[in-house]
């Protein structure tokens, strides 16, 4: 079940591989599982991945690893550029899954409120660029959170997609909501960056044996509300999860109105890689994020 060029390079790497079986659920990637002499690893693959996408995830894995506290987030363990007929891939800890007891919402969110806690520091941004899915995640240190917010996410998605033909909405109003970002940040600018997942949506959060792990990451330093605004856009996060994390660090006045600023990002992504409806639904939600500007 592992293709042939991709057995060379992990083996080369890791040692002979004894078996593989496929693990469903990447829209982006191919996931196997792959059994070693010392256990079992997971490996993402992919012929297309940009350059740099699998070693950047590597690095953004370690990081939440080193702040995360209740909750599990696999072990990078080797990396490579796609070379010849063999194309990029990450191989990581296996993580194995287990069901979702009771509690698993209310321990995921202290857990996430732990995680942005632990990682804050005094920089909007990251040490790197890196991705979110394949598409570019540019991270150049900004002076503010909504300089970050207008200049590093929402401007070069928004860019994107004009020049493929699927720019939601008017372009009159994106340049009011970018003028009024400092305005509508400003509230949420006092807490500071935090360590943020980055890409936070249903699919990569799992239930392991050692309690919720964060899977998939695409790491930078913001504020924790677009974190937990990527929770609400396509469901799969509890009244639980969002009570446990408010419990944990509350929010500051404002959240629902600056939720839909955030989702802005998240939407122009999807736009950007799937077109279709996300068009129609990003427009009414940058109506939204006008509604009270």
């Amino acid at each position: 079940m592992i293709p042939d060029a991709l057995r060379r390079v992990v083996e080369a790497r890791l040692g002979p591989v004894r078996g593989a079986a496929p693990v469903p659920g990447g829209c982006i990637n191919h996931g196997m599982r792959v059994e070693l002499a010392d256990g079992p690893v997971f490996v993402k693959h992919n012929p297309d991945a940009p350059a740099g996408m699998f070693a950047a995830e590597a690095r953004g894995l370690q990081a939440l690893r080193t702040a995360a506290e209740g909750l599990a987030v696999p072990r990078p363990i080797a990396w490579a550029e796609a070379e010849g007929d063999a194309p990029a891939w990450l191989a990581m800890e296996w993580v194995e899954p287990a069901r979702r007891p009771a509690d698993f919402g209310a321990r995921l969110g202290r857990g996430l409120a732990a995680l942005h806690r632990a990682g804050r520091d005094d920089g909007w941004g990251w040490m790197e660029d890196n991705f979110i899915g394949p598409l570019p995640q540019a991270n150049g240190q900004a002076k503010t959170w909504a300089e970050f917010w207008r200049t590093r996410r929402l401007q070069p998605q928004r860019e994107m997609a004009r020049r493929a033909g699927r720019m939601p909405g008017r372009a009159a109003d994106w340049d009011r909501l970018f003028d009024r970002l400092p305005e509508l940040l400003a509230q949420a600018e006092a807490d500071g960056p935090s360590l943020l997942h980055g890409d936070l949506w249903g699919g990569n959060v799992m239930a392991a044996a050692a309690g919720p792990a964060l899977i998939d990451p695409a790491v930078y330093r913001g504020h924790r509300e677009a974190d937990l605004a990527m929770t609400e856009l396509f469901g799969g996060f509890g009244a639980d999860f969002h009570a446990a994390y408010a419990e944990a660090w509350p929010l500051r006045p404002g959240y629902p109105a600056r939720r839909a600023v955030y989702q802005l990002w998240y939407l122009l992504v999807h736009v950007n890689l799937f077109g279709g409806g996300y068009v129609a639904q990003t427009a009414g939600v940058l109506r939204e994020a006008l509604a009270d500007a």
